[in-house]
Formats: C-alpha cells, structure tokens, sequence
C-alpha cells in the first residue's frame, strides 16, 4: 500500500467518494443516526475523529484502506451519503458460492473478507447513488488494490441493499443459520481478471 491509498478520491459522473473531514460532523451525524440509531454527538466526534486518523494508521501499516468515505454531490458538494472498504466477517465456508470452491468441508468459523459499505442520507435515496458509489468502490478494489473479491452484508428487510448488490452484479445468498444476525444476506462480487478453466 502506499500513501495513495490513504487519501484516494474517487469520481463518478455525479459523485466525490473522499476522505472525511472534520468539517463533515454534521452530516455524518445525521446519516448515521438515520442508518445506525442516534447517538451522541460526543460519539459521533469520536468515530470521525478514529475514521480520519485511521487512513494514515493503516496506510504507515501497509493495510488495506479499510474506512468510510464521504460521498459527495458534485453539482452542489454536498455531503449525501458514506460507503466504505471494511472487514466482512462470517462464516463464509458455509455459503454454496464459497463450498463450490473449497475442497475442504466448512468449519463454520468465521473468517475475513474484504467488506463493501454504503450508507445514504434518506433525501437521497432511490436515486442510483448507492450503486454509483459502491461501482467506483469496487473498480478501486479490483484495478487499484487487486482484491480477489469484495462482499457486502445486510438483513433480511433491507431490500434497497439487496437491490443494490445486484445492480453491482453480485451474486447474492442467504445464510443458512439464523445467525449471526449481521449475516443475512450475502453478496459476493469477484474480480473479473479471474479466469477459470
């Protein structure tokens, strides 16, 4: 990794994907508490406080620039909505699409793949953003980080999710337990420079 990857800056026909600021407090709060539940502004300082500090951590620790990113409009620079490069964790052996290229049985322990996140503020919604931002995410990941794969996770009621994973092509499953409850819904994207015989 290098230093690149700590400050990336992404553009689609309508968007900024960048890094956040500090200046961005007010509309990461009320994205968050929309998506997550409220909470303290106090905590909120504190996440975006860990999220900036967090590109150069992991870029001086040649990591993945794991971390969310704002999603900007650029006809009017605003702030509309998060999305991310995170750790996805579960027991991913235990999906068909990842049984189909094991040869070993699944254990059921969890394991980690490279996540993908979105997150839009509700006047923005419906409107392709979460797709256009997590598309450029992914290019990221496959021409600039050279991922073998990305995944997204979401519950069973989050259908905007689920239409988002398959506007971006992925191939999307159920978890076959009912747990953990993080690890409903499944979409697996590979990178396309795979080729299999």
């Amino acid at each position: 990794m290098s230093a690149e990857a700590e400050t990336f800056t992404l553009e689609t026909k309508r968007l900024v994907i960048r890094p956040l600021m500090f200046d961005d407090l007010p509309a990461v709060q009320a994205i968050k508490d929309d998506a997550f539940g409220e909470e303290s502004l106090e905590r909120h300082r504190e996440w975006l406080d860990w999220s900036i500090k967090n590109y150069t951590a992991l870029s001086r620790l040649y990591q993945p620039p794991y971390g969310d990113r704002a999603v900007v409009l650029k006809s009017t620079q605003e702030l509309i909505g998060l999305v991310g490069l995170v750790p996805a964790l579960g027991p991913f052996d235990t999906l068909p699409f990842f049984r189909a290229r094991s040869s070993v049985s699944p254990s059921g322990l969890f394991t980690t793949e490279m996540g993908l996140f979105w997150a839009l503020g509700p006047a923005h919604r419906g409107q392709g953003y979460a797709t256009e931002a997590a598309q450029a995410l992914v290019t990221y990941a496959f021409e600039r980080l050279s991922m073998l794969r990305v995944v997204a996770t979401t519950e069973y009621d989050n259908y905007a999710s689920a239409v988002v994973m398959q506007r971006l092509g992925m191939y999307v499953e159920h978890n076959p337990s009912p747990t953990p409850g993080w690890f409903q819904v499944i979409g697996i994207l590979e990178n396309p420079a795979l080729r299999y015989p």
